[in-house]
């Protein structure tokens, strides 16, 4: 059975394309497999090197012939050929349907040619493909179901650059997540079908087709039937400068007559004007240079006229374009905003959060409110950047724009630690070992007292749970979120974030069930010693295995109630734990010690309740002696 390495890999430097597989045989001595190989050579316009020269339609088997090694038994038409790739060459004509016969193929890339004419529907016959790329060619007709259907597809689908139309099939919801998909810059039409793994993706993979709508772009469908629970159509992550510039609208009715103001009332009040706006500029410069530390750096990297991306983090290098080429992913929905997951080539993953706008808009205004509000968020988005801690989620660069604004983080890859504790989307957790969660909690208490301590502007997270505690592989944990509450605000909320106090109204209905008393009243203070609150919630949650919001069978208490009674009542331990903890006899008192932290911190008077710092330090005296 002769063989070519299992892989095919040509460059054609002249002609048109012929890409034959040869399904007549033809009665001369030679091989089918041969005569395979004499169509492949018939299709090389140029041998400069004669490397296919001794390939002669003469011989009986091309087992003598270069590059070619043979086994016992037949290569039939190449059945046997796991790649073909045979990228930017001067490849035209029609993908031909006799394709389907590479049964065994797991990557067929043939793009940056200029192939035309429709996708052969019997690629969704290769059942072990799992690279597919076609993209940069002149392709058309529909996007063939089949090809979503491919059970072993697992890197890459990209049509991208072709002249496809219609709409995107159903079947593409059934695409795995790990599945790079692209259909950018083709004639696709009609709403994104709002089902299975399409719902992950980011706009990236839709961009370019101008007769698209619905989720993720931003273009809303006409008449759509879209379910109320999705997010509303948002900016897309492609950062595309703003186009759209407020205009004056012109007044209707007479104008009123003018008033003249005496020439020396006008000079007084001009001096006071100015002396007014001095005094608040020196204010600014002082707040500015008290917030920014000493060596501290931030890198301007370009955006059109009124935007902004910066790096907070000077070894970051992703630049504003490679954003926009970058295929995204959703991983998080929320009130506040959407979470993706951006790769862009070989460069690690970050996250990146765009926030939803805020209930007042943008728009109103004019160039000064627009300029106060980008001051603002800067202000915000750099505070975030300061907070550096092995425990604090990083952020590396945010954007600002009128109709977008993106944090760019690094991405945690383990999920959150909501997810390990209660599972997600139909799944059941797997346990986590009393070490992993003692582990967990400690490394969350230092990342919280950091926070509480890096800034005399005494910082609050103010949303703190355990979804916002995300874990990385070796379950190191990361306290997410923080400063999120004053850029979720409205735009005219986020112009005075700097100066004005964090306050319940804030903070969306999932917070409540870690949200201290003395905050449950709308408009009350978001105070550190809610933080500590929210801190004590989680540690009864990880204790208990319980959700923090579900109530009990015992009176139809809270979480932190129970627990009180339980203690007061000296029920046992096994009626309070989480039952997958019962078998690590050893950590009883480990366990026992940190209920107790976590009664401390749910105290009802915020006076009576440690601060974090205390915490944390109680905490990391549990397991030393133990």
């Amino acid at each position: 059975m002769a063989e070519i390495s299992s892989v095919l890999v040509v460059r054609f430097f002249a002609g048109d394309l012929l890409l034959i597989l040869l399904l007549l045989r033809s009665v001369v001595a030679l091989t089918d497999d041969g005569l395979v190989l004499l169509t492949l050579k018939s299709a090389v316009a140029e041998d400069p090197d004669h490397a296919l020269a001794a390939w002669r339609d003469r011989d009986a088997s091309p087992c003598s012939w270069p590059g070619v090694s043979c086994r016992h038994g037949r290569l039939s038409l190449l059945t046997d050929l796991e790649t073909l790739a045979l990228p930017r060459n001067r490849l035209s004509g029609h993908i031909p349907p006799a394709i389907a016969a590479l049964r065994s193929l797991t990557t067929l890339d043939l793009s940056y040619n200029f192939l035309s004419g429709p996708i052969p529907a019997g690629i969704g016959d290769l059942k072990s493909l799992a690279h597919l790329d076609l993209s940069s060619n002149r392709l058309n007709g529909t996007l063939p179901p089949s090809i979503a259907t491919l059970p072993r597809l697992a890197g890459i689908l990209n049509l991208s650059s072709n002249l496809i139309s219609g709409k995107i099939p159903m079947e593409y919801g059934e695409i795995l997540f790990v599945v790079s998909l692209d259909l950018r810059h083709n004639n696709l039409s009609d709403e994104i079908p709002q089902s299975g793994s399409l719902l992950n993706q980011g706009p990236t993979a839709f961009s370019g087709n101008p007769n698209l709508c619905g989720f993720p772009l931003r273009t809303p469908c006409v008449a759509s039937n879209q379910n109320p629970n999705m997010p509303k159509p948002s900016p897309r992550i492609t950062l595309n400068p703003s186009t759209v510039n407020a205009t004056p609208v012109e007044v209707e009715g007479k104008r009123r007559p003018a008033v003249t103001i005496p020439i020396l009332a006008a000079v007084v009040a001009a001096a006071v004007l100015a002396v007014v706006v001095l005094q608040w500029q020196l204010r600014r410069r002082r707040s500015d240079g008290e917030e920014k530390k000493d060596g501290e750096k931030e890198e301007r990297r370009g955006g059109g006229e009124g935007e902004v991306y910066v790096a907070v983090d000077d070894g970051f290098v992703m630049e504003l374009e490679e954003l926009l080429r970058a295929s995204a992913y959703v991983v998080g929905k929320s009130r506040g905003g959407i979470v993706y997951k951006v790769v862009a080539g070989r460069a690690p993953a970050v996250a990146v959060r765009r926030l939803s706008e805020g209930e007042d808009g943008d728009s109103g205004g004019g160039s000064g409110d627009e300029w106060r509000r980008r001051r603002a968020f800067e202000a915000e988005a750099m505070a975030i950047g300061r907070a550096r801690h092995p425990n604090v989620v990083s952020l590396r660069a945010y954007y600002y724009a009128q109709d977008e604004k993106l944090l760019i983080y690094d991405y945690i890859s383990n999920g959150s630690l909501h997810s390990h504790l209660h599972g997600e989307l139909n799944q059941t957790a797997v346990p986590l070992s009393w070490a992993v969660r003692l582990g967990i909690i400690k490394g969350v208490a230092r990342g919280l007292a950091y926070l509480h301590e890096c800034s005399p502007r005494k910082y609050v997270h103010g949303n703190i749970k355990s979804s916002k505690i995300l874990v990385d592989d070796d379950f190191n944990p990361y306290v997410s979120g923080f400063g999120l509450i004053r850029l979720f605000s409205g735009s005219h909320k986020l112009a005075h974030s700097t100066s004005k106090k964090l306050t319940s109204a804030h903070l969306a209905a999932s917070a409540s069930p870690y949200l201290a008393p003395e905050a449950r009243t709308p408009g009350s203070l978001i105070t550190q010693k809610c933080d500590v609150y929210a801190f004590g919630i989680i540690l009864l949650e990880v204790l208990t295995g319980r959700l923090p919001g579900s109530k009990t069978d015992d009176d139809n208490v809270d979480l932190e109630g129970f627990v009180r009674r339980a203690f007061k009542e000296e029920r046992p331990l096994s009626e309070v734990v989480d039952p997958s903890l019962l078998h690590e006899v050893y950590a009883k008192k480990q366990v026992l010690a940190v209920f107790h932290v976590a009664l401390g911190c749910t105290e009802s008077d915020p006076e009576s309740r440690p601060r974090m710092r205390a915490v944390s330090e109680s905490l990391d005296r549990i397991g030393e002696s133990q």
